[in-house]
């Protein structure tokens, strides 16, 4: 697709959501980030991982009734038609997180992305939940992503976004998703131009260690972003929500990410904060265009992979 427009999209990461937050007041901020991004050119706004309340997973709630309380039956619904009555009135489209509760009873980390008429243009379900089922003894903070959602039941399904962004091939991943190499090159092998990314990352070790900290979390969050956005050629957005949430730290270093890797803007803060820049849809050629190094259709060798799809745990060599 040639002389497509420039498309300014935007990073609005959230500081702390309490557990004692209002929905109202959150709803709130999401909306003050919208137009902040907007007022600043952007045309796609991507929010965090579940950034409709706290991140409830690292606590072990065994109130059903109250653990319901964090769950979107619907999307949209009362709890969140003003944002897209906003977004709509700006005309910007965005990508949200949220947990999903199907009428069937089954619980997804889920995201979505919605057009600037206010119209959802694609659905992902996260695929890679970390934590575990039961909780850990002794723990004071848990990783719970295993007992409150399924994996994901969608697979990478990349949409066309809006014919004003330039209709690009777009993906969506969450949280520990952006790990994985795998679920990239799904959707690079469907010509991805976009990648939209929410998270909401422990600033400690999520799983009772103490090797990983803020800063080598944080690193490794940036480096997963433009290590994968380089290997598949294509633009990324992924954003936090970040600081002391109820005790529990989360990393921030929401980034955007071109091409070729390189860092076109990253937040300074643990705050809610607005990141935005402008993407020019040309410069994916450089890395994806006919003879360049990811030029898949000549240069891979998927007889050779087969070990990636048919094996799960590791097999040490003799």
């Amino acid at each position: 697709m040639t002389n497509r427009p420039n498309l300014i999209v935007a990073g609005a990461q959230t500081g702390p959501i309490q557990r004692a937050d209002t929905r109202a007041h959150t709803l709130d901020r999401l909306i003050a980030l919208l137009e902040q991004s907007a007022a600043k050119g952007a045309k796609l706004v991507a929010f965090p991982e579940l950034p409709l309340t706290t991140f409830f997973p690292r606590w072990y709630i065994e109130n059903t009734q109250e653990l319901d309380t964090y769950y979107e039956r619907e999307m949209p619904n009362p709890n969140v038609q003003k944002l897209f009555d906003r977004a709509r009135e700006l005309k910007v489209g965005f990508y949200l997180g949220y947990a999903e509760l199907t009428p069937e009873g089954r619980r997804f980390n889920t995201s979505i992305t919605v057009g600037p008429d206010g119209q959802i243009l694609g659905k992902y379900r996260k695929v890679h939940l970390p934590g575990s089922v039961e909780p850990r003894a002794g723990s004071r903070f848990q990783q719970l992503e295993k007992r409150y959602f399924e994996y994901g039941d969608l697979g990478f399904p990349a949409f066309r976004g809006a014919e004003d962004w330039g209709r690009p091939a777009l993906g969506m991943l969450i949280c520990n998703d952006r790990r994985w190499p795998e679920a990239w090159r799904s959707y690079g092998l469907q010509g991805i131009e976009l990648m939209l990314i929410g998270y909401n990352s422990a600033a400690y070790d999520p799983n009772g260690g103490t090797a990983e900290n803020e800063e080598i979390r944080t690193f490794h969050s940036t480096l997963a972003v433009q290590a994968n956005a380089y290997f598949n050629a294509t633009f990324a957005v992924s954003v936090a929500k970040a600081g002391d949430e109820d005790g529990s730290g989360l990393i921030g270093g929401s980034v955007i990410v071109d091409p070729n890797g390189m860092i076109l803007a990253q937040a300074k803060t643990l705050e809610d904060e607005v990141i935005v820049a402008e993407l020019d849809w040309s410069k994916i050629a450089q890395g994806r265009g006919p003879g360049k190094i990811f030029d898949f259709g000549f240069h891979r060798r998927p007889q050779h992979y087969s070990r990636i799809v048919n094996q799960v745990g590791l097999e040490e060599i003799p």
